[in-house]
């Protein structure tokens, strides 16, 4: 996807598939694009956010399994929806929560602050580089043969998802597998990454309400990351279906 490209065609061109909405009626999802980010390392910023998230894991999972989170259970149904084995592949906000008691981890600015809002607001999360991207982005059930670029004992190595398995992808391939579970080498945000899409995935008992102000904690953040950040927004949810939208 070329440089300069206008962020709202980029999330014009977004839909997700009906399929995947007749699996999760209550399925939202909300696209926020952004460009004219400023490349950087993390920093003191970043890692008060990350601290913020640690801190709020651990009040959320004072006496409550991870599994039993109530944003987490309902990710590990549709999990299992689609044929997938919870315990085994877990739902990003699941792996974040887990890993929070001993740290989460510090990796680049964009993905520092989209992990931190995940915890936060008990929701997955996602980040590409849309500079990476070909065509738009698409939610759909797999066929099983698309290709998904990721890494097997340090080496890159080419995979393909599951039959039916629910899958972000544009037109080289798979974005993202499992619906929120593992991203693609390809398109993974990095420390000069100028452009980018963030996923926010919401399923009932998460509001609508709830899922905004997740997205403008997210917004916040990433307007602090360079002096001329433009972002758009979209929402996409089941009932665009009935009115003849993606």
């Amino acid at each position: 996807m070329a440089e300069g490209r206008p962020l709202d065609d980029v999330l014009a061109g977004a839909s997700v598939d009906r399929d995947v909405f007749l699996l999760r009626p209550d399925y939202r999802a909300m696209l926020v694009a952004v460009d004219g980010l400023t490349p950087g390392r993390g920093d003191e910023a970043s890692d008060t956010l990350l601290r913020a998230a640690e801190a709020a894991a651990r009040v959320a999972l004072d006496g409550t399994a991870v599994e039993e989170v109530p944003h987490v259970a309902a990710w590990r149904e549709a999990y299992r929806a689609f044929g997938a084995k919870p315990q085994r592949t877990r739902n990003s906000l699941e792996a974040l929560l887990r890993r929070a008691g001993d740290g989460l981890p510090r990796l680049n600015p964009l993905t520092d602050i989209y992990n931190a809002v995940s915890v936060l607001h008990q929701v997955p999360v996602g980040g590409e580089d849309l500079a990476r991207y070909t065509g738009y982005p698409r939610l759909v059930r797999a066929t099983g043969a698309e290709p998904f670029d990721t890494a097997a004992a340090g080496a890159p190595v080419v995979e393909h998802p599951d039959a039916g398995e629910v899958v972000w992808c544009d037109d080289a391939g798979v974005t993202c597998r499992r619906w929120n579970w593992r991203q693609a080498r390809r398109t993974q945000l990095r420390e000069d990454t100028t452009s980018a899409l963030f996923i926010i995935d919401a399923l009932d008992p998460m509001t609508t309400e709830a899922l905004q102000a997740a997205t403008d904690d997210l917004v916040t953040h990433l307007s602090l990351l360079g002096p001329e950040v433009r972002v758009a927004r979209r929402l996409l949810a089941a009932d665009a279906i009935a009115s003849g939208g993606h």
